[in-house]
């Protein structure tokens, strides 16, 4: 007979400190930034390669970036979209723009000029925060010229560094930086912020006003905006900083996971203003900094994903590098190999809990335990006030046979509104039952006696590559618009390193000749770096279903057998 999972979470199996069954009342998310900075006025919010930015600080930039948007005419329900690393600058837009009722696009600064016109797009994005930077300012002209964006506003690193630090930056690193063109529509931010604060702040509506408009391939790979509101944001920041079993102790999270991603927005920045903690904030992930960083902060969390624990572990300064202030380390985005997080733990003497999110879920569903025993292999039990169970793999309406896995479902105050006009998409995604909306996650899974899940298949094709989610069917698309490519289909392959990597396969036309060198060389200078592929192998034939169709699960079948074999 199938357990009742919900009976279990209930019962005296629950491990995470804070009760399974726990509500949490509607709260916005600039009322969480505008408590916790009443609370910690002066405290440090940011350390940002040593510069510290005070709760009070971040809160008065915050209102500074409102009060120039409303200048510009922008507000309720416009949406605005960060182009950013983590700097500073991140946390001022963020809450700024929601101060002002708009809402946040988050971009990713891998985006190629292409992807991110498309999402513009479809978002109606009107102003678009980034940095003149040469891997970001290019990028953004080129979609301001390209698209129905009307405003960018550019921010300097080096006007958020440390004196010296920013001396250096400009006189040493100034090939890092491009020049902002003189166009009326390209805006410093400095000069945004040029004002006293002062803007009509309007009423938000915490359960229906969207703060996030979070772009994700979903369950099709077709990129889709997943509408995240206030209230699934704050309820989330809340219900992860409910795991920890030491509320109030000092709190100093390494913040190098990209906060323009689900799992650093709310694991590293929401969560932390909820906690009253400080962010050591690095721009972007290199082993060396990290370590340093660490060292000179006595961090106490690490969120990251397999890679990074991966290449802390490989870097030559670990051994000389205290990590002893180390008490959590969370992973995400990608199943974590046990030699991992064996080595990590001994090395360090913290543990690593692995968990499990979806852009859809704003970022967190379940998790191992932080202080008591969780299970190796398991996504842990889900956290407080959110519901699991397993459906059907073919009929989501229905529970699975018993002792077969089902898909993955879930339900809590951290689930999606639904996607960016996407109706067609909405009614793929949920499921409804007497209980109300469930989200489907696509991921095939197993709950155990004691309440722990763990995730044994998957329904959709994402390569899950760095924590980052990669769709086989974009690349595809790409592989088809060389003249010499017959057919194509891309894989996910197992990467020490990345957790996975793409992989194209392909056969060519008749008469057409192209080597997989030249073909890898015409491919990934159009992808994002995590979509770039490691190999495009060319091959007689691609293995086809009866009905003729391309068969991606036949080919990892023969790939992993000659894998086997070698």
């Amino acid at each position: 007979m199938a357990i009742d999972p919900d009976t279990v979470w209930r019962g005296g199996a629950y491990r995470h400190p804070t009760p399974w069954a726990t509500d949490y009342p509607p709260l916005s998310l600039p009322a969480m930034l505008e408590a916790s900075a009443a609370k910690h006025k002066e405290r440090a919010l940011i350390d940002f390669l040593g510069r510290h930015y005070s709760y009070a600080e971040t809160l008065d930039g915050a209102r500074r970036v409102a009060a120039g948007l409303a200048a510009l005419g922008y507000g309720r329900g416009d949406r605005i979209g960060l182009f950013l690393p983590n700097v500073p600058h991140y946390l001022a837009a963020y809450y700024g723009v929601l101060m002002l009722g708009a809402t946040v696009v988050n971009f990713s600064p891998l985006y190629t000029a292409t992807e991110l016109e498309h999402q513009v797009e479809d978002s109606g994005t009107r102003a678009l925060f980034t940095l003149s930077a040469t891997a970001l300012l290019p990028t953004a002209l080129k979609v301001l010229e390209g698209s129905s964006l009307e405003r960018l506003i550019v921010g300097s690193v080096a006007g958020a560094l440390p004196a010296a630090k920013s001396l250096f930056y400009r006189l040493f690193r100034g090939s890092e930086t491009a020049k902002r063109p003189d166009d009326p529509r390209i805006m410093a931010f400095s000069r945004l912020i040029a004002n006293k604060g002062d803007f009509a702040a309007p009423t938000i509506d915490p359960a229906a006003d969207i703060a996030v408009i979070q772009y994700t391939g979903g369950t099709t790979g077709t990129p889709k905006g997943a509408m995240l509101t206030h209230q699934n944001l704050s309820a989330n920041a809340r219900q992860v900083e409910g795991m920890d079993p030491d509320p109030g102790a000092e709190d100093r999270i390494l913040g190098v996971l990209p906060l323009f991603h689900v799992f650093a927005n709310t694991c590293v920045m929401n969560r932390t203003i909820v906690n009253g903690g400080t962010i050591v904030m690095l721009p972007r992930f290199d082993g060396g900094q990290v370590l340093a960083a660490i060292a000179r902060t006595k961090a106490t969390a690490l969120p990251g994903v397999p890679t990074m624990y991966q290449a802390l572990l490989d870097h030559p300064r670990l051994a000389r590098t205290d990590l002893s202030s180390l008490k959590y380390c969370i992973s995400g985005g990608a199943p974590l190999p046990a030699e991992v997080k064996a080595r990590f733990e001994a090395v360090t003497g913290a543990r690593v809990i692995e968990g499990y999110g979806l852009s859809e879920s704003a970022g967190v569903v379940s998790c191992n335990p932080y202080a008591a025993d969780g299970k190796l292999g398991s996504i842990g039990q889900p956290i407080p006030g959110t519901r699991v169970k397993l459906v059907d793999k073919e009929d989501s309406t229905r529970p699975p046979p018993d002792g077969e896995p089902g898909e993955i479902v879930a339900q809590g105050p951290q689930i999606m509104a639904g996607y960016w006009n996407r109706p067609d998409a909405d009614a793929q995604v949920f499921v409804a039952d007497t209980t109300g909306r469930w989200l489907r996650t696509g991921d095939v899974g197993e709950i155990d006696g004691d309440g722990f899940i763990s995730v044994v298949d998957r329904l959709k094709d994402m390569i899950a590559v760095s924590g980052f989610k990669v769709f086989p069917s974009q690349i595809e698309a790409i592989l088809y618009h060389h003249p010499a490519i017959k057919e194509a289909l891309v894989i996910g392959v197992p990467d020490t390193y990345r957790g996975e990597q793409p992989r194209a396969y392909v056969t060519l036309r008749d008469g057409a000749v192209a080597t997989p060198e030249e073909l890898k060389a015409w491919l990934n200078p159009q992808l994002g770096h995590h979509e770039r592929v490691d190999q495009v192998v060319v091959r007689l034939a691609l293995p086809k279903t009866m009905v003729g169709k391309l068969s991606r699960k036949e080919l990892v079948a023969e790939v992993q057998a000659e894998a086997a074999g070698a």
